[in-house]
C-alpha cells in the first residue's frame, strides 16, 4: 500500500532519518514508536508531504509521490492540536475539506452526516470548537479527516494533550473505528502501551535508526535490540559469558530465605500498584535492581531490607540480539 524505499532525511547536515525501507500493508493499523526526537514524526511529515527525503522514495500503490504536494496525495494529517477554526461549527469544520475540493453540496452533507455518525458527534454539530472538551475536539479533527476518505489516515500523537482516563477510552474507540473504516493507519506515538494496545505492527525507533519491525507480541516476547528490550515494557536485563539476556518482572520469582535461587538481593522498595504488586530488589553480585511482579497467592508482605533468592526458569530468558 506504502512504500517507504531507502529514504532518509537530513537537516543542515544532521541525520535525522537513516535509510529506511518499509512497506505498510492495505487496511493496517502502523505504530512508529520511539522517544522525542527519534524521526517518527519525521517519516509521518514526509509520507504527508510537508517534507521532502533528502534521499529515496515513498511510492502510494505503486505511485511515486515523493514530488508531489501534500493536497495531490490520496492521504490525511490529524495534528496533536487539532487545528479546528474556531470561528466555524463542528459540521462546518468537517465540510471545510470538501468545500475546497468544489464537490457538490449534496455529496458534503452525506459525507458530513457520515462522518459525525461515526465519530459520535451528532448531538455536537452546531457547537464551535471553544465549546467542546479535549476529547470532542480530537474526534472533530478525526471526522474531518475521514470525510475525505483517504486512503491513509496519518495520526500524530493525536492523544497526547489528553488526559489519562479519556486517553484509554479514545484509544479504544479509535481502534474501533480504523477496523470499521478499513482505513490504513499510520500513528506516531511515544506511549508503548498505547502502540501496543492499538497496533497490528509497531516500528520501534531510536536516534534515526529502526530498531526492530513486528507485532506487539514478537516486540514484547523477542525484543531484537537492547532498547527495543528496555523501553517496550518493563525489563531486566543480565549479563552472561558477556551476552545480554532478558527476563519480564512477571517471570521472575521471589524467593523466601532457604529457597533455591539463580541469584540473591535486597529488597529495596515494595510497590502496591492495585492489579499488581511488585518488588525492587538491589542484587548482592550485580550493580543493578531488578522488578519482580508478585504473585496474585503470595499473601505475606515483603519488607523492605529484607533478603531475597531472584529464580526465574531458563525458557523465560530472551538473548538480546539473537
Amino acid at each position: 500500500m506504502i512504500e517507504l524505499a531507502a529514504v532518509e532525511k537530513h537537516f543542515a547536515g544532521q541525520i535525522a532519518l537513516h535509510p529506511l525501507s518499509l512497506t505498510i500493508k492495505e487496511g493496517e493499523f502502523l505504530t512508529l514508536l520511539g522517544p522525542s526526537g527519534c524521526g517518527k514524526t519525521t517519516i509521518l511529515r514526509m509520507i504527508a508531504g510537508f517534507e521532502q527525503p533528502t534521499a529515496g522514495k515513498i511510492l502510494l500503490d505503486g505511485k511515486d509521490l515523493t514530488n508531489l504536494p501534500p493536497n495531490q496525495r490520496d492521504l490525511n494529517l490529524v495534528f496533536q492540536h487539532y487545528a479546528l477554526f474556531p470561528h466555524m461549527t463542528v459540521e462546518e469544520n468537517i465540510a471545510f475539506g470538501l468545500k475546497m475540493k468544489k464537490m457538490p453540496a449534496k455529496e458534503q452533507r452525506e459525507r458530513v452526516q457520515e462522518a459525525v455518525a461515526m465519530t459520535q458527534l451528532t448531538p455536537l454539530v452546531k457547537r464551535y470548537p471553544h465549546q467542546l472538551s479535549g476529547g470532542q475536539q480530537q474526534r472533530v479533527a478525526i471526522a474531518r479527516a475521514i470525510a475525505n476518505k483517504p486512503r491513509v489516515l496519518l495520526l500524530d500523537e493525536p492523544l497526547g494533550a489528553l488526559d489519562l482516563q479519556l486517553r484509554k477510552s479514545l484509544q479504544a474507540e479509535l481502534k474501533q473505528l480504523q477496523r470499521s473504516l478499513g482505513i490504513t493507519f499510520v500513528y506516531v506515538t511515544h506511549d508503548q502501551e498505547e502502540a501496543m494496545m492499538m497496533s497490528d505492527r509497531i516500528v520501534v525507533m531510536n536516534s534515526g535508526r529502526v530498531e526492530q519491525i513486528g507485532t506487539p507480541r514478537e516486540i514484547y516476547a523477542s525484543p531484537a535490540t537492547l532498547f527495543s528490550a528496555t523501553f517496550v515494557g518493563e525489563n531486566n536485563v543480565f549479563t552472561r559469558d558477556d551476552k545480554l539476556f532478558a527476563v519480564r518482572p512477571e517471570k521472575l520469582r521471589a524467593v523466601r530465605e532457604g529457597g533455591n535461587a539463580k541469584t540473591t538481593g535486597e529488597v529495596l522498595d515494595v510497590l502496591y500498584l492495585g492489579s499488581i504488586h511488585k518488588i525492587i530488589v538491589q542484587l548482592h553480585n550485580e550493580p543493578m535492581s531488578v522488578s519482580i511482579v508478585l504473585e496474585a497467592s503470595d499473601d505475606y508482605p515483603w519488607k523492605i531490607g529484607e533478603q531475597v533468592g531472584v529464580d526465574w526458569k531458563p525458557e523465560d530468558e530472551v538473548v538480546i540480539g539473537s
